[in-house]
């Protein structure tokens, strides 16, 4: 069974569960491979909570009625602006699904609630980066409804791009 809720980052339980999610999904191959920096993951959640508009969903699992719940799917959102619509939008930041939940619609559930609290706030549209590489993410995020977008399409699709500054 899967319950996905908000995480309250002043909880200490939700804020390490967020942590060790966002460590595990850092150490994948489609994270980058490189574990969480100690000064991250010390100061992650509280940094999370000073943003305004910032939220973050937990899919939490139960092997059974008795079992104690476990963290195994998490997603952090970060709420922008479009100004050709005059509306908040919601970037899906982070997407993390432990590997042993992989292929059970973690995803799919924890999607669902980020699209409520989306819709809730008032806004025109999530939007996500996703890897070329990391086929079983793009599928299942064609599956929710996500695709490619283009302005015209003789001026072709929009990429991701960035510029780090340190």
């Amino acid at each position: 069974m899967i319950d996905v809720r908000a995480v309250d980052y002043a909880d200490p339980r939700e804020a390490q569960a967020l942590v060790a999610l966002l460590d595990a999904y850092a150490r994948d191959p489609a994270g980058g491979g490189e574990p969480l920096a100690p000064e991250v993951k010390a100061r992650l959640p509280q940094a999370l909570q000073q943003r305004q508009g910032a939220f973050s969903v937990i899919a939490w699992a139960r092997d059974g009625a008795d079992a104690e719940e476990v963290p195994v799917g998490l997603i952090n959102c970060l709420e922008g602006f479009s100004t050709f619509a005059c509306r908040p939008l919601v970037n899906v930041h982070d997407v993390a699904v432990l590997p042993a939940w992989r292929g059970r619609r973690v995803t799919q559930q924890m999607l669902a609630a980020v699209e409520r609290v989306a819709r809730e706030r008032g806004a025109c549209k999530l939007t996500l980066e996703v890897l070329q590489g990391n086929l079983p993410a793009l599928r299942a995020y064609e599956r929710e409804g996500f695709a490619g977008y283009a302005l015209d399409p003789a001026m072709g699709q929009a990429q991701f791009m960035q510029k780090c500054l340190d």
